[in-house]
């Protein structure tokens, strides 16, 4: 575990130089595929393989994250922060913040914040569509999956906000340049990351605020799905083709979260406590439900969607005979992970389930 103290400006830079010598030194990757709650990949990185899909501790990160945080008081400075790799001390309320993957900056934008840097999903160099307004315009420290330590440093920060998934060996490098908090992973701890980031920020009561708009609007949705098709609600698959994978995404899971607080039910085979469960296009009729929602990451030409779907098993599914098979977009779907990607999903659920 790593605590930070407050150090004088001086002190600091020195520590910051020594940071961006070892970045210019060294390739440090970290952890993820890039692909939003998606962990297949954590071993290959910085990351932690415990907190990865299957691992020992995957299915304890949302308890555990709600755990964290701050005793102080609104507008309260020192603060020490619990959080997955320790404690951390801020010595003044945030004002350069450092955002590490697409879940913070949701998070971040959302409380009023423009990040001074982030570090985008592979494969997408620039800020969500989404979250372009709220968002600002910060720099490029690197990606998710590839960090640039020494364009984190330049920065000159205050707080950096990542995740043990994604970075848990680079924590030491990065917490001597600014006060760094880390969630667990992202994903389906999405509401309990929020709070943590809000923590931070001393913007816990804004968080707790939209959180509570969010709760109202899914359970609002929810009631309108049952009324509008008959007393039920349909069931729905998440569907979601990758460059080397085709996925049914499952409980735990962003999506799978928001599925599950409207209310909406989903296929026996997708009610499981795991991320997803991956079939092959000869398996396609394993996403079979009343409604299909698709997902494509990257260049489509990639994946296996094309042979999926032209196999008469997709074509002879009830969804897709009803025009209940859609395309959605896969960067709020599947790699939004905060509450405006959320609050996103809700409404695109609400033009297609409320009619």
């Amino acid at each position: 575990m790593y605590s930070i103290s407050p150090r004088s400006s001086r002190s600091r830079t020195r520590i910051a130089a020594a940071a961006v010598t070892t970045a210019a030194a060294l390739a440090l990757t970290a952890c993820g595929s890039g692909s939003g709650d998606d962990s297949a990949k954590s071993d290959n990185g910085a990351g932690s393989k415990s907190v990865a899909t299957g691992g020992k501790d995957f299915s304890k990160a949302a308890a555990e994250t709600a755990k964290m945080g701050t005793t102080a008081q609104a507008g309260q400075f020192p603060r020490t922060i619990t959080h997955a790799m320790g404690k951390a001390e801020l010595p003044k309320k945030p004002t350069r913040v450092v955002v590490l993957d697409v879940g913070e900056l949701d998070n971040v934008a959302s409380l009023g914040v423009k990040p001074v840097g982030y570090a985008p999903t592979e494969g997408d160099e620039g800020i969500p569509s989404y979250l372009k307004k709220e968002a600002g315009n910060p720099k490029s420290v690197g990606t998710t999956n590839s960090l640039n330590l020494e364009a984190i440093a330049n920065l000159k920060p205050d707080l950096i906000l990542g995740s043990e998934l994604r970075a848990a060996k680079l924590y030491p490098q990065l917490s001597k340049i600014a006060p760094t908090v880390f969630s667990i992973r992202p994903g389906f701890p999405w509401k309990e990351n929020y709070l943590l980031n809000a923590s931070a920020l001393d913007r816990t009561a804004a968080a707790k605020a939209n959180l509570a708009t969010y709760e109202k609007n899914v359970k609002q949705l929810g009631e309108d799905v049952k009324k509008a098709n008959g007393g039920k609600a349909p069931t729905v698959t998440m569907l979601r083709y990758m460059p080397d994978r085709t996925r049914l995404y499952a409980k735990a899971s962003f999506i799978g979260t928001i599925l599950d607080d409207a209310g909406i039910p989903r296929p026996k085979n997708q009610q499981i406590n795991e991320l997803a469960t991956e079939i092959s296009p000869e398996k396609i009729d394993s996403a079979d439900a009343d409604w299909i929602f698709t997902g494509v990451y990257g260049d489509a030409n990639k994946t296996q969607r094309a042979s999926a779907e032209d196999n008469p098993l997709w074509k002879n599914l009830g969804a897709v005979k009803d025009g209940h098979a859609k395309n959605v977009p896969d960067e709020t779907w599947y790699l939004g992970l905060g509450v405006t990607a959320a609050d996103s999903v809700l409404k695109d659920l609400r033009a297609d389930l409320v009619k």
